[in-house]
């Protein structure tokens, strides 16, 4: 008898579908995304190719115009799973230092 049926999820919140716009920001990085799901913990996204990612990035979703710091979990071919660190953060108006260069990346993608 298996302790871990091979159908079981590993996270404690359930995943919404999503089809969303969205950037990676990193230092020197500045990649466009598609945010393929989401849950309260974290999310997944698709990239446009397989990278290799930095540690701890900041995701911006275009259309929502917010932005969340988070730690890749997983990397697989074109696709990542990443835990938010922090709620997100809108982008709109003044922001933390620190979402400064999201901010940024945010606009010139169309964002206001």
């Amino acid at each position: 008898m298996a302790l871990f049926p091979k159908t079981s999820e590993r996270r404690l919140e359930p995943r919404r579908p999503a089809n969303a716009r969205g950037l990676l920001v990193a230092p020197g990085l500045e990649l466009v995304c598609r945010i393929v799901d989401l849950s309260e913990g974290g999310l997944r996204l698709r990239l446009d190719r397989a990278i290799s990612l930095p540690a701890v990035v900041t995701v911006v979703d275009i259309d929502a115009g917010t932005a969340c710091e988070a730690s890749v979990a997983w990397t697989r071919g074109q696709e990542a799973g990443l835990k938010c660190r922090i709620r997100p953060t809108a982008l709109s108006g003044l922001v933390p230092a620190r979402f400064a260069s999201a901010r940024e990346a945010w606009v010139r993608a169309g964002g206001r």
